[in-house]
């Protein structure tokens, strides 16, 4: 078997998840081939000390890789998608940050889950990516352009809010004038668009959700749509350009600028371990049940 590894650091937290990660895999005997960046700062903090196999990106990650095992929280899950991007690889989340609701794997039982990998006992959840193209073009996003969890449109350098005029396969749907706009995947219901007052999806549902940031307009509320609808946004604004992200990435667009958004041709799959399972994560990690009158 051959497992790829990505990961952050973070101080205090990780490094011993880091240890035991390591420790399983080599009693094991799996190959494994490490992120170069993130080997680097594991012979700096002297973490690990043996040589491996490394990758930079997409490009040269192996193509006989099993899994890509990802140490960190949710946004380290969302990088390592642009490291598999439409390879197939499956993505095991490791969590050493908060929340976690990709990251499912938690350092009290490392070893017991890993050993379901070695042994190739576990499913796969496949999860729907969002893509954006700009007209006029735009090399900064067009060159890494999907998302995992959302696309967010915001407003940038100005406490003036923002209209977004929204259409769904051309026909006009809203003006939104707002902070911002979300349009988030189902993996991305549980983000941002969450906080913002989205519902939540199970990740199987083909569907995407358009929600509004602190909108003007109080009957401005979440829309779920069909994740086969092309969406397009112009925005405008007292400044001359806004933010956009695609999941961490952000760079600045120009007003008047044409976003065109649509479901991605490929999908991320994530690795579901036995005893894991979305609906669970979500009673843990939400709280659900803690009421002591249920």
């Amino acid at each position: 078997m051959k497992v790829a590894i990505y990961g952050q650091y973070y101080q205090n937290s990780t490094e011993p998840i880091i240890k035991d990660i390591f420790i399983f895999f080599t009693k094991n005997n799996v190959e494994l081939v490490i992120q170069d960046d993130f080997l680097a700062m594991l012979y700096e903090k002297k973490i690990i000390t043996r040589d491996y196999a490394t990758f930079h990106d997409f490009d040269d990650l192996p193509n006989d890789v099993d899994v890509l095992v990802s140490i960190g929280g949710d946004g380290t899950i969302l990088r390592a998608a642009t490291l598999v991007r439409n390879s197939g690889i499956p993505i095991l989340g490791v969590n050493a940050g908060r929340l976690g609701f990709l990251a499912t794997v938690q350092k009290e039982n490392i070893d017991e889950l890993m050993q379901f990998i070695i042994d190739k006992n576990f499913t796969v959840s496949p999860r729907t990516l969002i893509s954006l193209e700009s007209s006029p073009h735009n090399s900064k996003i067009e060159s890494l352009n999907f998302a995992m969890n959302e696309i967010t449109v915001s407003r940038k350098d100005t406490t003036s809010m923002i209209t977004i005029e929204t259409y769904l396969n051309g026909e006009y749907l809203n003006s939104y004038w707002a902070d911002g706009l979300i349009v988030s995947t189902p993996t991305g219901s549980t983000g941002y668009s969450l906080s913002c007052g989205g519902p939540l999806l199970t990740p199987e549902v083909e569907s995407f959700v358009i929600t509004p940031i602190a909108p003007h307009n109080l009957t401005a509320r979440p829309l779920v749509i069909p994740d086969n609808v092309e969406i397009k946004l112009k925005v405008s604004g007292r400044e001359e350009q806004y933010l956009v992200s695609l999941d961490s990435r952000v760079t600045s667009i120009d007003n008047d600028t044409v976003l065109t958004l649509k479901k991605t041709p490929f999908k991320i799959n994530m690795v579901e371990l036995p005893g894991t399972s979305f609906l669970k994560t979500l009673r843990t990690k939400l709280l659900w049940g803690e009421d002591k009158r249920n």
